[in-house]
């Protein structure tokens, strides 16, 4: 596994890729935008520029860089004024991915707000069929990342992913991003049954899918639906997934991206104790 963080963009999105790399990551998540911000700043053309070239410099491959969306897009919004700006904002951010050649987008599968899962997985395909026909041709992908199944938030079970995947008319511009707080909070037994929770993947979505993982630790219990990050090896996840994962070959160039919450502060120590457990 490639092993990386989400750093800060503060000052411009060129200064990411310096920071990532004195926190010793080589796989990097950015917000390309203020992400509790419907509209950003456009991206100038000298920090776009400065982004390609230290990567470049830094031996940081665009390959394994990722975004993370605006906390406030929900693309199954039942108010449909929601849900256009909902849909308006992720276009923009697709679009500020393709600039940058950044070729992932993560986003959290949105709330039906007690208007039923079905409903809104309905209406999250309706939304990505929308993007995807406003964005013909870019390359960057959206992972829909799994969640801890917080009130009425759906992409707790891996059905849910595999429905969106599934429906929508171009599959090929969607894949997976599996977080491990969420989904252990979900209720995917990753400490005791980790081959087992890979094969169900599998089965249900394929794992040619899952293109980045978040590394977490859980505050919380197993199967709380409760999403709350903490380091790694200090929450109920201990060590034993993080070590099935960084050893795992079929996720061998997949970017492993740290959101814990000691953030910069921590990410070196959090990074140590995960390549303490390599062992191939």
């Amino acid at each position: 596994m490639v092993l990386g963080a989400h750093v800060s963009t503060a000052g411009g999105v060129d200064k990411a890729p310096p920071l990532a790399h004195s926190l010793t990551c080589k796989a990097i998540q950015i917000f390309t935008k203020n992400q509790n911000q419907w509209v950003g700043k456009p991206l100038g053309d000298a920090n776009v520029r400065g982004w390609k070239e230290k990567l470049a410099e830094l031996g940081i491959s665009p390959t394994h860089t990722t975004s993370h969306d605006s906390y406030l897009i929900n693309l199954c919004a039942p108010v449909e004024e929601n849900r256009k700006k909902s849909v308006t904002a992720f276009i923009d951010e697709i679009e500020r991915c393709e600039t940058l050649g950044i070729p992932f987008l993560v986003t959290h599968p949105g709330s039906h707000l007690k208007n039923g899962e079905e409903w809104g997985l309905a209406e999250m395909v309706i939304s990505f069929d929308e993007i995807h026909a406003a964005l013909p041709g870019y390359k960057t992908l959206t992972l829909l990342e799994t969640t801890a199944g917080q009130g009425t938030n759906l992409g707790y079970k891996f059905e849910h992913l595999a429905y969106i995947r599934s429906n929508v008319k171009a599959p090929e511009r969607i894949g997976i991003c599996l977080d491990t707080c969420h989904t252990y909070s979900a209720g995917y037994d990753t400490v005791n049954k980790y081959d087992e929770v890979m094969a169900e993947f599998d089965r249900i979505i394929g794992l040619e899918h899952l293109k980045a993982f978040h590394l977490n630790d859980s505050k919380k219990a197993f199967g709380s639906r409760v999403d709350r990050h903490e380091d790694i090896g200090y929450g109920t996840l201990g060590l034993e997934p993080f070590r099935h994962l960084v050893n795992d070959p079929r996720f061998a160039d997949v970017p492993g991206i740290l959101e814990t919450p000691s953030a910069e502060d921590g990410y070196e120590k959090n990074l140590m104790a995960l390549r303490s457990l390599i062992t191939q």
